[in-house]
């Protein structure tokens, strides 16, 4: 109990620091945000999900922190709010809400496309039949990472569990453009055999006949 209370201590002095440090330059205020402390999934005393609460509220404080930018609207790698995120999903790896949203918040709003990819390959890991976690994964995959076959195989899995079967389409186009025609062949099979989605394996068809 005396570890536990000194650990709480700790974390909350931490989040105190946290929010209040500026550091002040050329007379504008600027926040110096202090990352969590290195696996802190071990001084959790039991009280990891309560943690994980707290350093979720923390986070989405400052979801358009970036301390370091690398470009106009491009942070870099390894940010805090990706440290963040990290070690909140660390902390309680089913919490699926900085999943879903956190990694939304480092590819949109700050732009750290390394630490948005490390936290939606994650996501896909620990929840691999959530179709909207999978969708956006293939999104980023697509427009940040520039990775087709990536994009294909969640776009393939989402529109499996749940998301609108035209997904199927848009990964038969990218398996296509990557050579994988065993692929592009097993998703008109599926797409065929069933009377509903037969326009969207048609719609397929004609649209890697045109090489779109």
């Amino acid at each position: 109990m005396v570890l536990f209370l000194i650990q709480l201590i700790a974390l909350v002095l931490w989040s105190v620091v946290n929010s209040s440090l500026l550091n002040f330059n050329d007379q504008e205020e600027k926040k110096d945000l202090i990352p969590p402390p290195p696996n802190i999934e071990n001084f959790t005393a039991g009280f990891s999900h309560q943690m994980a609460d707290v350093m979720w509220i923390r986070s989405i404080q400052d979801f358009d922190y970036c301390e370091n930018e690398i470009a106009k609207q491009r942070c870099k790698g390894n940010s805090w709010l990706y440290q963040m995120l990290d070690a909140t999903t660390r902390l309680d790896p089913n919490y699926r809400m900085p999943y879903a949203m956190g990694a939304l918040a480092l590819s949109i709003i700050i732009s750290d496309i390394e630490g948005a990819s490390a936290l939606f390959d994650k996501s896909v890991i620990q929840f691999p039949t959530d179709w909207k976690i999978l969708y956006r994964a293939g999104y980023h995959a697509l427009l940040e990472e520039k990775n087709n076959l990536k994009a294909a195989e969640r776009f393939d899995k989402a529109a499996d569990h749940g998301a609108p079967k035209w997904l199927k389409g848009m990964a038969g186009r990218l398996y296509n453009k990557e050579g994988h025609k065993e692929d592009v062949d097993r998703l008109l099979a599926e797409l065929s055999a069933s009377e509903e989605n037969k326009w969207i394996a048609e719609r397929m068809k004609k649209r890697i006949q045109k090489g779109e």
